[in-house]
């Protein structure tokens, strides 16, 4: 295995109708390298990325994670063709393995992985576009997200809730037009906590990528416990996160 801590840009396969690392990429693979530590006391058996395009978040999980977890199942699934190829490409180059599956989302694969994915990671399509958009074939499938982005993201979160074991943690990328506070809570009514890892803004963008784990309390206290907090609360709590959580790549070290 290669001795990388996250994917290597050049050896990172590519093709034209696969989307590219990019800030949101980056923005994932550093959350997961913030989370480092706690990744490796998680002790994950299976770990599954939604939406692999090339590839580089799958191969720098597996990077992150290391020999330390040499007995970690990893799974990735593009509705692209081409991205499962090149993700076949960039995890080959770093000397690493995954099985690949062409399917939206997770079709086809929810009852055999029901309740045992340790790590999930997703980078959805999450730009406001036209609804007739969203699941076109090629590249267009990475980025159009529908109507405030979250056409998606709305379908992936239940699937995510079925698939997630016990212990299990999603890490996904979100836009600030996506409303990331009413996420946190439709997942709070399904009984998970959330916060922000990583908060990054761009020219064109203010990202935000979240880790979700499911909270015993919540589970127990079912919707109860989210009206009892309520929206307002939530969407405070979020906000006072963003300075405290932030990880910015060029200061990588410091939240670890």
């Amino acid at each position: 295995m290669s001795s990388f801590r996250t994917a290597q840009i050049p050896l990172v396969s590519s093709h034209r109708e696969v989307y590219e690392p990019c800030d949101d990429s980056f923005a994932l693979v550093d959350a997961l390298l913030a989370d480092q530590v706690k990744l490796l006391n998680h002790h994950p058996t299976l770990c599954l990325e939604f939406g692999c395009g090339s590839g580089y978040v799958i191969t720098s999980l597996a990077l992150i994670l290391g020999k330390e977890a040499s007995a970690t199942h990893y799974i990735a699934t593009d509705i692209n063709p081409h991205a499962i190829r090149v993700t076949q490409e960039t995890l080959e180059a770093h000397g690493l393995h995954a099985e690949l599956v062409c399917t939206d989302i997770a079709s086809g694969l929810e009852k055999r992985l029901a309740g045992s994915v340790d790590v999930l990671v997703v980078n959805p399509p999450y730009v406001p576009t036209p609804e007739d958009e969203v699941g076109q074939d090629g590249i267009a499938s990475a980025w159009a997200g529908g109507e405030n982005g979250r056409s998606v993201i709305d379908r992936i979160l239940p699937v995510a809730d079925v698939l997630l074991s016990d212990k299990g943690w999603l890490y996904m990328v979100t836009l600030t037009a996506n409303n990331p506070a009413q996420i946190c809570l439709q997942m709070r009514e399904k009984g998970y906590a959330s916060r922000i890892v990583v908060q990054r803004s761009t020219e064109e963008e203010s990202l935000h990528v979240i880790k979700f784990w499911k909270d015993a309390d919540l589970q127990v206290d079912g919707k109860d416990s989210t009206h009892k907090t309520g929206p307002g609360k939530v969407v405070e709590s979020l906000i006072s996160q963003l300075p405290r959580l932030s990880f910015w790549r060029n200061n990588s070290n410091t939240s670890r």
